[in-house]
């Protein structure tokens, strides 16, 4: 078992962390500021470094890595800002992961190559009103007509909802109970008959467009059929990436709370002697380091080995439950430590603090995750709507 990065996988972050740290910094505070998605010029720079699409077989135009790698490169831009590394969490672990490995060729000729040059964002359109953590609950239906399929519902918690490019639509296929109907359907923005409502207003995730979703007779080609209805475990299992992708976005946010921290407390004096000879504070760095590199560990061993496929529902819900309790906790130490500083929209502890709350929700809430890893464990699911 090693526990070392090769010098490629090492070289790799550190030219996605020279890049971040000295080329994006101001443009992770802009977002922030003024709560605006990262621009088109700037995602297309970052696929023309390759930092888009890490993952993605060459054949489709990415740079055809593994997942792990994929995972530090985002964990590097993750630690200047959330909505700035939103557009390589969705090139590499969002549903263009489903669509590589589910969607027709023809799809994938048109869709992943645009991914990787920055070109194109594909968002995932799962929840419902009345379909959250009970996602088989979903009553979008895409009926299957001559050779188009006709959407029709209404989705929500679209993380890039109304800016994004095109969407995964989860929805009803099949008349099959449950996940038995449930597949998914590629949308592009422009397509007739889809709308969006007003963008929500959230604690956190600034430059991340969340809206709820409107499909009133969506025609699109059975080409764009990801996966059909029954296949919702196949989906599911794409999905363990994305949760490892969250877990990143976790643990990179209290990286930086990690390293903000450490350097303030030995700049920072009171009586007469830096913050960090205080035993109290001491103790604080210790714990957040250790969760930190808890919480790292326990992601890369989720993706390590797993080549081009997909991580276990057990290790990819572990690695997202410790990261999104850990970082609450982590960025919460961070405030106190650096007191006003910490409280001041001045500076980014704040920042990650808000968002730190919202990965714990996103992509299958916390309890959820600890709900899989206990049906792991027993080896079996748990029917969460018996009597």
């Amino acid at each position: 078992m090693d526990f070392h990065l090769t010098a490629d996988q090492a070289a790799l972050r550190d030219a996605a962390r020279e890049f971040a740290r000295n080329e994006m910094t101001a443009v992770g505070r802009q977002i922030e500021a003024s709560n605006e998605p990262l621009s088109k010029d700037w995602k297309k720079r970052l696929g023309e470094l390759g930092f888009m699409g890490v993952n993605i077989s060459a054949e489709y135009g990415g740079m055809g890595l593994g997942a792990l790698e994929a995972l530090l490169v985002l964990e590097e831009f993750a630690k200047i800002h959330s909505g700035m590394a939103f557009p390589i969490f969705e090139s590499c672990v969002g549903p263009v992961k489903a669509i590589e490995h589910l969607g027709h060729e023809s799809l994938k000729k048109r869709v992943l190559p645009a991914v990787s040059r920055g070109e194109h964002v594909v968002a995932i359109a799962m929840s419902e009103p009345d379909a959250g953590t009970a996602l088989t609950d979903l009553t979008t239906r895409g009926e299957i007509v001559g050779d188009k399929i006709v959407l029709n519902g209404v989705k929500r918690w679209s993380s890039g909802g109304g800016h994004a490019d095109s969407y995964l639509v989860y929805c009803r296929l099949s008349d099959g109970p449950g996940a038995k109907g449930i597949g998914a359907v590629y949308v592009d923005k422009d397509a007739k008959g889809l709308s969006f409502g007003s963008r929500e207003q959230l604690m956190g995730f600034r430059g991340v467009h969340s809206a709820d979703i409107f499909l009133e007779n969506v025609e699109v080609p059975i080409e764009n059929m990801v996966a059909p209805g029954g296949g919702f475990g196949d989906l599911m299992g794409a999905f363990c990436l994305e949760r490892c992708g969250n877990a990143t976005m976790s643990m990179a946010i209290a990286a930086a709370a990690v390293e903000d921290t450490v350097d303030y407390v030995q700049e920072r004096q009171a009586f007469g002697k830096p913050l960090v000879d205080f035993q109290a504070v001491q103790i604080k760095l210790a714990e957040m380091a250790m969760q930190v590199e808890a919480s790292r560990l326990l992601i890369h061993r989720a993706v390590a080995g797993i080549g081009g496929g997909f991580p276990t529902v057990l290790d990819s819900s572990m690695a997202k439950c410790f990261a999104n309790e850990m970082v609450r906790d982590v960025t919460g130490k961070a405030m106190q430590l650096m007191g006003g500083y910490g409280y001041s929209k001045e500076y980014p502890a704040e920042q990650r603090f808000r968002d730190a709350w919202g990965w714990g929700i996103a992509g299958g809430s916390i309890d959820i995750q600890k709900v899989n890893i206990a049906s792991a464990l027993v080896g079996r699911r748990f029917n969460q709507r018996a009597k």
